[in-house]
């Protein structure tokens, strides 16, 4: 059963490496097409976020966010492989920040294609949420081993 269980979570976290190594190679020193792709989605979002709560998102380079996606995804997916609920939360609170950023269907027409596919894209995330939710709370509801010690023998 335990090798049926990293099998698993290799297979399930191996979304997040395998994307979090193509966006490392892509990097570079502006942060890739990565960082192109995200500016203009992270703008719509901050003014979403300063126009609906009236606090100002601070200006941040998007490379650096990217950095710390990438660092995230990685980090946290190779220890939920290897069974640590620390991983699983990192790659579930990476998913938290970027879903919304990322798949931002919100701000097309429902009748578009955009808005079909970002919805899509959204679902299955939060599909994959879902699953890491699952899993932190098989791992926090399991008793934990502990090991009895032996009695110690009375001498006379």
């Amino acid at each position: 059963m335990g090798f049926v269980s990293f099998l698993g979570r290799a297979l399930f976290a191996s979304v997040f490496v395998l994307s979090a190594w193509q966006e490392y190679n892509e990097f570079g020193i502006d942060g890739g097409p990565a960082a192109k792709s995200l500016a203009p989605k992270f703008d719509v979002f901050s003014n979403h976020v300063s126009v609906l709560t009236g606090l100002q998102v601070p200006d941040v380079e998007i490379k650096y966010l990217v950095a710390a996606g990438i660092a995230m995804k990685g980090l946290g997916s190779i220890l939920f492989i290897l069974g640590s609920s620390l991983g699983a939360y990192l790659v579930l609170l990476h998913q938290a920040i970027a879903i919304p950023i990322l798949f931002d269907f919100y701000n097309y027409d429902v009748y578009t294609n955009e808005f079909a596919l970002l919805f899509l894209k959204f679902t299955q995330s939060l599909a994959t949420m879902g699953g890491l939710l699952f899993f932190i709370g098989m791992k926090n509801s399991m008793p934990r081993r502990h090991k009895k010690k032996a009695p110690k023998t009375k001498t006379n």
